[in-house]
């Protein structure tokens, strides 16, 4: 059932979930991809002293010095702008179930095109093609960075980021004098960002790790990746807002960032994690096998073999139950049993806005993690996922909301409906309430986030 929201007045209660928020902004402003998201996951689990795992090697068997039981273990897997963590408890069996929190690690935005170099009237422009469903005007006169991969001709793939380069400007109110009464976007001549302007007898280009890259896109992205030029044989680049996160509002009650939707849900799976199995001092323990699932792509379809559509958790998953010595009826078992948390942002109600939310139904910012429902299951929570997910809120002395869309307004979906579908586990939907969804520069509460990892918590706790 629903809470009502009441200010958080609890002076240690607040100091947590700043505390928290202000990690959650370091996270996002390591992550301006999916790929350095991916990449931060493992970074912050190794250090912690899970082991990164590789894909085309075979994976240890968890047993014990005697081989005659599980002895535990934690794991980190990368595949792309996905990444998948896992801790098997001391003594688990074949038969102990998976308890999974989904989410995904892309944000709308844009993405550079082949060709990317291009321009006109003495502007140096870079292609790029919309990724997603991004408010298009939120991007508009805010300085922008390329980050994403670069893979040079021997394979190598290499993480890249610029910093502070291009710009989408928008067109001055003199020139539009309508701009005010609807501004419409063309969504291939309007989108194209500036990044330098053209000189008569400048370079033609550079093809080496260093030095100016006269407009051409590509060597700029390997100047800064430190290869060359003629190197890059591929690439996966978007475009991301360089802003800070930033703390602001009566109380410090607001936290407005880029790429919430859905570094949120990623990082408080990764802190519940590590709360739960990243001591790397005492064996992992509890009555299930706690998963952080973070997927690439969700924004475009999950279509990917890095995609909740994909199979990297079934093949994750299936590993696993392998290093458990279980058997193809005992794997059976095991998913049964088992329970995926589908953790994506959702809509608080908007104040300039009430008429686009259920009459009944209107969770607000600050009152706790929303718990997902759609008759037509566009999102997966039925009635045992619901009070699977009341439990946890409880365990975590949390307040939990219902988000149900108003008919009219026909709402989006998640990675839960695939991975039910993929897994037959049973999957439940929750997320954060937030304005701007889908912005360059989106906002939540503050405590929101640190309810949400709470909640977690008590899922990956069993």
């Amino acid at each position: 059932m629903s809470t009502p929201s009441t200010p958080v007045t609890d002076p240690a209660l607040r100091d947590r979930a700043l505390a928290h928020a202000h990690d959650l902004a370091t996270f996002v402003e390591a992550s301006p991809s999916s790929y350095h998201a991916a990449h931060e996951v493992a970074r912050r689990l190794e250090a912690v002293g899970f082991e990164r795992l590789d894909e085309t090697a075979a994976w240890p068997r968890v047993r014990d010095a005697e081989g005659d039981g599980p002895a535990g273990g934690r794991y980190v897997v990368v595949r792309d702008g996905a990444v998948i963590a896992w801790a098997v408890p001391a003594g688990a069996s074949p038969t102990t179930p998976f308890a999974v929190l989904g989410a995904h690690t892309d944000s709308p935005g844009f993405k550079l095109k082949p060709r990317p170099s291009v321009g006109r009237e003495g502007w140096w422009q870079a292609g790029v093609e919309i990724y997603g469903g991004p408010l298009l005007n939120s991007w508009l006169d805010r300085e922008l960075e390329l980050a994403g991969r670069l893979v040079t001709a021997d394979g190598a793939e290499h993480l890249v980021r610029t910093g502070p380069l291009l710009r989408i400007p928008q067109l001055a109110i003199h020139l539009d004098r309508a701009a005010n009464d609807g501004l419409t976007l063309d969504k291939q001549q309007h989108t194209q960002p500036v990044w330098g302007l053209a000189s008569a007898d400048g370079p033609a280009g550079s093809d080496t790790a260093g030095g100016p890259s006269g407009g051409d896109v590509l060597a700029e992205l390997a100047h800064h990746a430190g290869v060359r030029a003629s190197d890059v044989t591929g690439y996966d680049v978007v475009v991301a807002d360089t802003q800070s996160p930033r703390v602001f509002g009566a109380h410090d009650a607001f936290l407005a960032s880029g790429r919430l939707d859905n570094l949120l849900s990623v990082h408080a799976g990764l802190v519940a994690l590590l709360e739960v199995a990243g001591s790397p001092d005492r064996p992992v323990e509890g009555s299930v096998i706690p998963v952080l699932a973070a997927f690439d792509h969700e924004e475009i379809g999950s279509e990917s073999r890095s995609g909740a559509s994909g199979p990297f958790l079934a093949d994750v998953l299936a590993r696993v139950a392998a290093g458990l010595g279980g058997t193809e009826e005992e794997r059976h078992r095991q998913l049964a049993s088992s329970l995926c948390v589908s953790s994506d942002v959702g809509h608080s109600v908007h104040p300039n806005y009430p008429e686009r939310h259920d009459p009944a139904n209107r969770p607000l910012a600050g009152g706790g993690p929303i718990l997902k429902i759609n008759a037509n299951q566009r999102y997966t929570t039925d009635a045992h996922g619901a009070a699977a997910w009341a439990r946890a809120c409880a365990r975590a002395g949390v307040p939990s909301q219902e988000f149900v869309s108003r008919n009219t307004v026909p709402c989006g979906s998640t990675i839960g409906p695939l991975t039910a579908t993929r897994l037959g586990v049973r999957t439940v939907d929750v997320g954060v309430p937030i304005l701007s969804m889908h912005s360059a520069r989106e906002l939540t509460a503050v405590v929101d986030p640190w309810y949400l990892t709470r909640a977690v918590v008590e899922v990956f706790r069993g």
